[in-house]
């Protein structure tokens, strides 16, 4: 955590929300959002009020959990939807890079992430995969912020999907896994950067990458795609400079291009060798 503004040395996890500065209890007074320094409160009455920030930049909701209610909603939505329309809808929804590239299909790149198989496999598919981002997705969500935790989620699926297409462009997978499996990687840099215990966090990882590769049944590219790609995006919310704010913004918004184009550039060399 950082020092305090006014006393080095002294660690604090609270910011002012007027001026962004990090402040100890003694530094602090406290607003109708937050904490002020105490040369905001003194001097700065007639400034804006800066809108309060999470710990790595994005705007703080007294709700941090919204977004991951939002996608657990998609996917029960989506499966219901598999489970009423049958296999035909499943599989115009599914991941193969075959179809994706020779049916000019890329959406399903992004509609995989959200459908689960709709039968008794499915249920169990779903449930596992809801439970964890339940459990994962409020604590990355509330460290990152709304946009910048959907960005990671959505991006995170979309890398698992690349690496199937690359690897294996006959396979038909579906589910939210590779996405997960992208908070697994944000969890992991944001413990370490705030000095948490790695132990229980990389038990679990590493209990569920052994469970990938040891099941026949897992399509294991999803899994690694997702990991990578989530831990490379929270790399670059996490360690982007905290201030001044524009130029945190910046440079995530840089690391989110340079995934992107990371993500894409697997995709396209994968379809050039899928159609040759």
């Amino acid at each position: 955590m950082p020092d305090c503004y006014r006393h080095p040395g002294r660690e604090t996890g609270v910011r002012c929300s007027r001026c962004e500065r990090p402040v100890c209890p003694e530094c602090r007074v406290e607003a109708a959002v937050g904490f002020q320094c105490l040369e905001c409160v003194h001097g700065g009455r007639t400034e804006p009020v800066r809108r309060a920030r999470t710990d790595y930049g994005g705007p703080a909701r007294a709700d941090g959990a919204l977004v991951t209610r939002c996608l657990i909603g998609a996917n029960l939505v989506v499966w219901l939807l598999a489970f009423v329309g049958g296999d035909d809808f499943f599989y115009r929804l599914v991941m193969q890079g075959d179809a994706v590239v020779t049916g000019d299909q890329w959406y399903r790149m992004v509609s995989s992430v959200f459908l689960h198989e709709p039968s008794s496999f499915g249920i169990l598919h779903i449930a596992m995969n809801m439970w964890s981002l339940w459990i994962l997705g409020p604590y990355v969500e509330s460290a990152l912020g709304r946009m910048r935790y959907l960005v990671l989620y959505l991006l995170s699926g979309i890398g698992g999907s690349a690496l199937l297409m690359l690897t294996s462009p006959g396979l038909v997978v579906a589910g939210a896994s590779g996405a997960i499996f992208g908070l697994f990687g944000a969890v992991v840099v944001i413990h370490r950067h705030r000095g948490f215990s790695l132990g229980p966090i990389m038990a679990v990882l590493v209990v569920n990458l052994v469970a990938t590769f040891s099941l026949g049944f897992i399509a294991w590219q999803a899994h690694i795609g997702g990991l990578v790609v989530g831990t490379l995006l929270a790399v670059g919310f996490v360690h982007a400079p905290a201030t001044p704010a524009q130029r945190r913004d910046l440079v995530q918004t840089v690391a989110v291009v340079l995934v992107a184009a990371l993500v894409a550039g697997v995709s396209l060399y994968a379809a050039t060798h899928i159609s040759a």
